[in-house]
């Protein structure tokens, strides 16, 4: 599973093709209506739904972008750092970087035990094939 922010920006992008979605459908399934006394203007290449298909398929687009904004706000309030001082997220870091210095520290001292584990056991090898 990807991490909070991954699915932050998966969920903006996401949104982002449901509004340029909606926004097309809306563009290429509406009832042109006259402004004023100008002439209705229709596209020929236009699918034109019945104003009852129209508001339904809208309102169901519109319930889609609720949700996904939705969840897009339950992430963003999940993030680490919402709700936490500045103080307190430095703290944090200064926490989290002794801890990563000790592990470095057993790293290198178990990088090392292991080296000398090598050299031990070459030193063994050696002995016995001259025996």
């Amino acid at each position: 599973m990807a991490d909070r922010l991954t699915q932050l920006q998966d969920a903006v992008d996401q949104i982002a093709t449901q509004f340029f979605s909606a926004i097309r459908y809306i563009g290429t399934h509406h009832d042109a209506v006259p402004v004023g006394n100008e002439a209705k203007v229709t596209d020929e290449n236009a699918t034109i739904d019945t104003p009852e298909v129209f508001e339904s398929r809208m309102s169901e687009l519109a319930r889609d972008l609720i949700i996904k904004s939705k969840q897009i706000e339950v992430l963003i309030t999940t993030l680490p750092g919402i709700g936490v001082s500045e103080d307190d997220q430095q703290a944090r870091l200064r926490s989290l970087e002794a801890q990563l210095k000790e592990a470095e520290e057993e790293r290198v001292k178990s990088v090392q035990e292991k080296e000398d584990a090598r050299v031990r056991l070459e030193s063994v090898v050696v002995k016995l094939r001259r025996v």
